[in-house]
């Protein structure tokens, strides 16, 4: 009777491993179909390492506090510290674009879908140029630091392209409403063009 037992142990063994294939068989798919969830809403394959880089250094900047969620004080202190005042209401606003806790992955997120579009909207532009906005001016050096510093770097060359198609004064400001209204209108004559 030993010797049946384990003969039939053997046998159970050779079941299992027949039945086995079909069940692996379904575990490939599944997880081929969670990988290609994952890598289809994976928003850190939509920016090179440098981009990352960058986005990372200017996120832990603004996290004031270190606590690894950008909220309302973060937000204050970074505007403070471009010596802007934000009021409430404008900081509600820019944390509710977010839908959920503004960490890392969320500003990501939110640049991405910022991003996707082939072009910025106007009032995307004009939020982004007012954010330098001193009086109706924007100082060309602050500017052009940003520029060179931060995002997609201007090289001098480039800056000095953008620089002489702006007006700026004797002061070195840029009218803001005109440089607005320079860069929308091109991209609406750009718009009109390709229709």
């Amino acid at each position: 009777m030993a010797d049946d037992k384990k003969v039939k142990k053997p046998k159970k063994k050779k079941e299992d491993e027949a039945e086995a294939p079909p069940a692996e068989e379904k575990r490939p798919s599944t997880r081929e179909s969670k990988k290609a969830k994952r890598s289809g809403s994976n928003i850190f394959s939509m920016f090179s390492q440098r981009q990352l880089s960058e986005f990372k250094e200017a996120f832990q900047m603004m996290d004031a506090d270190k606590d690894g969620i950008i909220g309302k004080s973060d937000l204050r202190a970074t505007f403070d510290a471009m010596g802007k005042v934000a009021n409430e209401r404008e900081l509600d606003e820019m944390l509710g674009e977010a839908t959920g806790p503004l960490n890392f992955t969320m500003l990501l997120t939110l640049f991405g879908n910022r991003m996707s579009g082939e072009a910025d909207d106007d009032e995307v532009v004009a939020n982004a140029f007012k954010t330098f906005d001193e009086n109706g001016k924007i100082d060309s050096e602050k500017l052009r630091l940003q520029l060179m510093k931060f995002g997609d770097k201007f090289s001098a060359e480039e800056v000095e392209d953008a620089f002489d198609q702006m007006s700026i004064d004797s002061h070195g400001r840029i009218d803001t409403v005109k440089l607005i209204a320079m860069l929308t209108a091109s991209a609406e004559e750009g718009e009109g063009d390709a229709a």
